[in-house]
């Protein structure tokens, strides 16, 4: 009994830090409004909304933090967003659809960020000498003509490229937002590698090329990890480095905390729903998963081309640590590592990614496959996790 007393004191404890942390408690900031409706000059309100996102988020004031952007559900054509500023520890920032109208928005929905939909013309910068190229615009065509997934490297909902790092979403939530269009939403801190970085993903729904939601070349605070919550996350490709979802920390030694904690979250991809690490980046990662379903979608037979693994590490599976809590694996095989990449290169086959069991972990995997020990191994489709594969229909109330 004083055991589980003391066990539940040390989990409050832990909770209260990170409510701490993530600004639950927080300094008050300004707020900013985003409205098609509104009059595009201070955003001071829902009248003085600025018609797109990125302009508030420029006209965020300072880094203090406890900053709000609120969106009114809408369509919005914007794509590489980026603030002003950072958050700061104990007050995130937020940029927020107000979903349910309770804002004062007077709408109820989504707020769809489409990066797709730009009216831009972009091609893969030729002239980028960096090791994985950026894009650029060209000034000539009919950019209607190119309406449609904008499926080119570092085109994102968030601003990040070779040479731009998206450190100034550190310390920021995102809210209620359905973000698709581009190859992928989230952060890679590319020039800033190895810097520490936290944010707040809760109820969105991601979809990219190669991501739905990815954080990379950053390491997570050992009281503040980068937190995915209440979110359907999918990508739509199986080559190279695509899952749905894609993480990369930059420790250069094992952690004894999570860089990220993914929670009640739907993680879909043609091969991989959880992808790590990337060739040239050898760091080690930690990622704690609860109440969470991860499907890998290509269950092809052997002799074909099958899923490199629901839970796969590009390079080396000692550079990955899992911890699993309550949570459902449905694909091919449940764990790989380097060899075979689904559409890529043959590599010698990596070692085995460490995990840990809490609860009822189950897998569900081709009849061929082993299970890892200690998951229980599913004989029946799993019908009521498969109604998770799109974001169901209570998530999209009707205006």
């Amino acid at each position: 009994m004083m055991k589980n007393t003391i066990a539940l004191l040390v989990m409050a404890c832990a909770a209260s830090t990170l409510a701490a942390a993530q600004g639950q408690n927080g300094r008050e900031g300004a707020t900013l409004y985003v409205s098609k409706l509104g009059d595009n000059t201070d955003g001071s309100s829902w009248k003085k909304a600025f018609n797109t996102i990125q302009a508030a988020l420029s006209a965020v004031p300072d880094d203090k933090g406890g900053h709000r952007v609120v969106v009114r559900p809408d369509t919005y054509a914007e794509a590489n967003l980026d603030p002003a500023f950072k958050g700061a520890a104990g007050a995130y920032n937020t940029l927020i659809g107000d979903f349910d109208g309770s804002l004062g928005s007077g709408a109820t929905g989504w707020a769809v960020i489409d990066s797709g939909a730009v009216d831009v013309i972009v091609r893969t910068d030729t002239n980028d000498t960096a090791g994985n190229p950026g894009w650029k615009l060209l000034d000539k065509g009919d950019p209607k003509n190119e309406w449609g997934l904008k499926s080119i490297d570092w085109w994102g909902t968030t601003r990040c490229s070779p040479s731009h790092s998206a450190i100034l979403w550190d310390r920021w939530k995102l809210k209620n937002l359905y973000m698709t269009g581009a190859e992928g939403s989230g952060w890679d801190l590319t020039i800033n590698k190895g810097a520490e970085f936290s944010t707040i993903t809760e109820h969105c729904v991601a979809i990219g090329r190669f991501s739905g939601i990815c954080v990379g070349a950053f390491v997570g605070r050992r009281d503040e990890p980068v937190l995915i919550k209440d979110c359907f996350s999918m990508c739509m490709d199986w080559w190279g480095d695509a899952a749905g979802i894609y993480i990369r920390a930059e420790n250069p030694k094992p952690n004894d905390y999570p860089d990220v904690v993914i929670e009640n979250s739907t993680l879909v991809g043609p091969d991989n729903a959880l992808q790590v690490g990337n060739p040239g980046f050898a760091g080690y990662t930690r990622i704690r998963l609860k109440d969470c379903r991860l499907f890998s979608l290509n269950f092809s037979q052997p002799t074909g081309q099958p899923s490199t693994g629901v839970i796969y590490h590009t390079l080396d599976g000692k550079l990955l640590h899992v911890d699993l809590e309550d949570c459902l694996l449905a694909g091919y095989k449940i764990f790989g590592s380097g060899g075979r990449q689904f559409g890529g290169d043959i590599r010698p086959e990596g070692a085995a990614i460490s995990y840990t069991l809490k609860g009822k972990v189950r897998a569900y995997v081709h009849f061929r496959q082993p299970v890892p020990e200690g998951m229980e191994r599913l004989r029946y489709w799993p019908v009521a996790d498969f109604e998770y594969m799109l974001p169901p229909e209570f998530h999209n109330p009707k205006p």
